[in-house]
């Protein structure tokens, strides 16, 4: 079974840290290439230690010098040396010093170690200058023309404070540095931040419409993180308010149906009753003592017929809402049958409709409330006996299949429509007329029984071809290991 928790990838938390740290780490190495466009602007020679970059300079030096010995120092280092942003000096024998930055000057101790240097003075031995300045080397190349010492090229130690590389990086670092943070942010919260936004404006915007009345909204599911995941209890909750209306609203359909049915029913009866009683009341009417027994004997059937009615529709109301109490025992299905039989005889005889029992030996010991369960026969053979026609037959039949009792009533009548075969156990529900041979009932007695059956946990079903029709109960019989009584009269 997938989890419904959204892996830790997916998260929304988990790609918010991560464009973080992804900006992070683009705004390190964004200043990163912009320090190393710098360096590399400040020096034509990258890859050169200083020591190579002073012998580079001493020998193109030299070559100019021996084919101009009056060459221009300062205008030449500064056309062919003015990008190295740190001061590169020549001192020459004959005096002359130039710098490849203009109105920089050598030091005063550098240019007298030099000039010794170019006297043939070993400063370093006699002792009398120093070569190092606070405490850094300074590197020197010689320039020799045609094998003669002609200079020297000296590079002093970098001064961090006065290092123009330092001050140009720390002002290309200042504001373009902060330019591009504040940019980067603002591009990676657009990025990060909007499809989140976005995506939480349409489940505001589809929670809105829900609340709305609009029952069919649904909030887009994309992605597994958890927005997705709150998008996705919203469209359950949806689905689930939109079947709860559904269902209320064909409870109220069927309520408004039970209403009218109910009041059909009713008021044919009374209508009846209403009529036959103003007739007798009628002043100057004189009625003959047969006649005034036939009208009394149809206000007292009609009174009869709204009684059954009324107890039939209390009788479902409780079953269907729990307030009937089962008395379950263990007792014979064949007695059942007879009790049936016997009740349904002279009607039977009269119309020669004959009904049959069979009941298998492992099928006549069943759990169940007796009473209910031949309430439930009762109301199916008297359905039966409405709809066979004379001359007709009916099958009463008990057996066990798969651990339940399998109990079937079979009539020989002209069967019931495909089409109505869903609808049979609906209260008030009734078949064509003309097939009940003028003994309609009240419609409400294979409801009763399939609330009964249901109330035992099992099932009622109804198979109708013309010439056949078999309605079948099961009853599911779970024994165990209760005590059950038997039943001291079926």
């Amino acid at each position: 079974m997938t989890s419904r928790r959204a892996r830790w990838y997916r998260s929304l938390y988990f790609r918010i840290g991560f464009s973080f740290v992804v900006f992070v780490v683009g705004v390190v190495v964004a200043q990163s290439a912009i320090f190393s466009y710098v360096l590399a602007r400040s020096n034509p020679f990258p890859n050169r230690s200083p020591n190579n970059l002073a012998a580079i300079v001493a020998a193109d030096v030299g070559s100019q010098l021996a084919e101009d010995p009056d060459l221009d120092l300062e205008d030449y280092l500064a056309k062919e040396y003015g990008r190295i942003r740190f001061p590169v000096f020549v001192v020459t024998k004959d005096g002359r010093a130039a710098a490849n930055v203009s109105a920089t000057n050598l030091p005063p101790t550098m240019r007298r170690s030099v000039d010794a240097m170019l006297s043939g003075v070993d400063v370093r031995r006699s002792g009398r200058e120093a070569l190092l300045e606070g405490g850094a080397p300074i590197v020197m190349a010689p320039i020799q023309v045609a094998g003669e010492l002609r200079g020297m090229v000296v590079m002093p130690p970098p001064n961090g404070a006065a290092s123009p590389v330092i001050r140009d990086v720390s002002r290309l670092l200042s504001f373009p540095g902060n330019l591009l943070l504040i940019v980067a942010t603002i591009m990676v919260a657009a990025i990060v931040f909007e499809p989140a936004r976005r995506r939480l404006k349409a489940l505001e915007q589809a929670t809105e419409r829900l609340g709305a009345g609009d029952l069919a909204t649904r909030a887009s599911e994309h992605g597994g993180d958890e927005i997705a995941r709150v998008a996705g209890a919203f469209n359950r909750m949806a689905s689930d308010l939109a079947a709860r209306d559904d269902a209320l609203r064909m409870s109220d359909r069927l309520r408004r149906q039970m209403l009218a049915d109910i009041s059909h029913e009713l008021k044919t009866p009374l209508t009846t009753m209403r009529g036959y009683i103003e007739t007798l009341r009628m002043e100057g009417m004189s009625t003959d003592p047969a006649a005034r027994q036939r009208y009394l004997a149809t206000i007292e059937r009609e009174t009869l017929r709204l009684d059954r009615i009324v107890k039939d529709l209390l009788d479902l109301a409780r079953l269907e809402q729990g307030g009937v109490t089962l008395d379950v025992r263990l007792f014979a299905i064949r007695r059942v049958f007879d009790h049936v039989i016997a009740r349904h005889e002279f009607d039977a005889e009269a119309r020669r409709v004959s009904i049959d029992a069979a009941v298998t030996d492992d099928a006549d010991q069943v759990l169940g409330d007796p009473h209910r369960i031949e309430q439930v026969v009762e109301n199916l053979v008297a359905n039966a006996l409405r709809h066979t026609p004379d001359r007709g037959s009916i099958e009463l039949r008990a057996e066990s299949a798969n651990g339940a009792i399998v109990i079937s009533v079979a009539d020989s009548g002209t069967g019931v429509p495909s089409e109505q075969l869903p609808y049979v156990f609906d209260r008030f529900y009734k078949v064509d007329e003309a097939r009940t041979n003028g003994s309609g009932g009240s419609g409400l007695g294979l409801s009763i029984a399939k609330a009964i059956v249901e109330r035992h946990g099992g099932t009622i079903g109804l198979a109708s071809q013309p010439g056949r029709t078999v309605f079948t109960i099961t009853l599911p019989q779970t024994l165990d290991g209760s005590a059950y009584s038997t039943s001291a009269n079926l």
